[in-house]
């Protein structure tokens, strides 16, 4: 069955080509499809298109669809070309002519457009709140190891001191700059396009204002043209929010990886999240995070996708849209997947003692010595010059007393302040 059947005979291999894998991709908008045919349906009613009879068939029919959803009972077989096929059908077959008036006012885009935008804001939320948990893992990381010597590194070279605590709470409150993108992306697909049919509205008196309520969206696309303008556009911005996470999980990832070699030995895991070598058997290698990794430079490369499918296409619909959903709700799946294995395994971390007498680390406490002299009434440049004389001779030695005070430092990690600015 096809929404668009006018009893005219498709090639087999257009429609092969045109369906695609829409059937096995709309199995994750279903439930979707369903909330805004619920919400459609109780629209025509009030504006009298159907009647309170006809609408109560067509809600306990959704009702039922929503259930086998639920339940993974319900099937998009073959023969029709998509979920918003399928649910129609259903409804005609159990009420018959009631149930082919639930498409009245309303376009395929249209139903496609609003189950998108529900989808994105359910899952844009679910990665919000994974990304909570793993902010507040890595906070109790930083107060646990907040003592924890970690060489600090510039351009792979030994620089300053640092702690497991600063590294922890860095990438704790980076965290929060990825859901401040999160949130944008939130705040764009919280407009509902519904009643914008193929894109230039409908003849029908339709309340759009009343969906918006039913759906609860916190505004309408009021221009249909936008609405329909819409679509590329939200898929873009949501891309380039999961590419910032994905940016900070995988540096995140490559630290780890790095700190577990043996050149620098600073982690290590449990063996049973490790994975060993098949010719090598000392080897304890950091699979998950190396995955992880490449799965976030992947999930990155989204946005450029998202770009090149709808850039310079006109207004109005374009079949180009369709290629949209597929790589975007596998990136959602992918995120999550990511996360929740990301937190599972950095709470299982193993921090490592690291002595600051070891040689490779004894210019670790250059910039503190030098700003000791300084705070002793010496120039900043002398002291400067006076440090490296001593390093380029031989005669530094490091005096790994000092600590530092100010807020947001290896000594002073303001914790409490970076929890505050997670967004509520």
């Amino acid at each position: 069955m096809k929404l668009w059947d006018k009893g005219i005979t498709i090639d087999k291999k257009i429609e092969q080509f045109t369906v695609g894998n829409d059937r096995e991709i709309d199995m994750h908008i279903a439930k979707y499809d369903v909330q805004a045919s619920v919400a459609h349906a109780k629209m025509l009613h009030k504006i009298e298109i159907i009647n309170s009879s006809e609408l109560q068939q067509l809600e306990e029919g959704l009702n039922e669809l929503q259930h086998q959803i639920q339940n993974n009972t319900f099937v998009i077989e073959e023969s029709f070309e998509d979920v918003h096929s399928k649910i129609e059908y259903e409804l005609t077959k159990k009420y018959g002519d009631v149930g082919k008036k639930i498409h009245t006012a309303r376009s395929r885009n249209d139903q496609v457009l609003v189950a998108l935008h529900l989808y994105y804001k359910q899952n844009i939320a679910d990665v919000i709140g994974q990304t909570n948990t793993l902010f507040e893992t890595l906070l109790s990381l930083s107060e646990t190891y907040k003592e924890s010597l970690l060489p600090g590194y510039t351009h792979l070279q030994v620089a300053m001191p640092s702690s497991f605590g600063l590294w922890f709470s860095a990438y704790a409150e980076v965290l929060i700059d990825d859901v401040y993108l999160l949130e944008a992306a939130f705040k764009v697909v919280d407009q509902n396009p519904l009643g914008s049919a193929a894109g230039y509205g409908s003849s029908f008196p339709v309340d759009r204002e009343f969906t918006t309520q039913e759906l609860n969206f916190s505004t309408l696309k009021y221009n249909v043209v936008a609405a329909q303008m819409s679509r590329g556009k939200s898929e873009r911005t949501i891309a380039a929010a999961l590419g910032g996470l994905c940016n900070t999980l995988a540096r995140f990832s490559m630290d780890i990886c790095l700190y577990m070699s043996q050149n620098f030995s600073f982690i290590s895991f449990p063996d049973e999240l490790t994975t060993g070598s098949s010719i090598m058997p000392h080897k304890k290698n950091p699979d998950v995070f190396e995955l992880i990794r490449g799965k976030c430079n992947k999930i990155q490369s989204l946005q450029s996708e998202m770009i090149l499918i709808t850039n310079n296409l006109p207004s109005g619909y374009h079949r180009d849209f369709q290629l949209l959903k597929e790589n975007m709700i596998a990136a959602f799946e992918e995120v999550k997947s990511i996360l929740e294995i990301f937190a599972f395994a950095i709470k299982q971390i193993i921090v490592k003692s690291v002595d600051p007498s070891n040689e490779k680390y004894k210019f670790l406490f250059t910039v503190d010595n030098m700003n000791t002299l300084v705070e002793n009434g010496m120039t900043y440049r002398d002291a400067y010059k006076e440090i490296g004389a001593k390093v380029e001779n031989g005669t530094y030695e490091p005096d790994t007393s000092k600590k530092h005070t100010h807020l947001g430092s290896i000594h002073n990690l303001g914790l409490d302040k970076i929890r505050e600015k997670f967004p509520k």
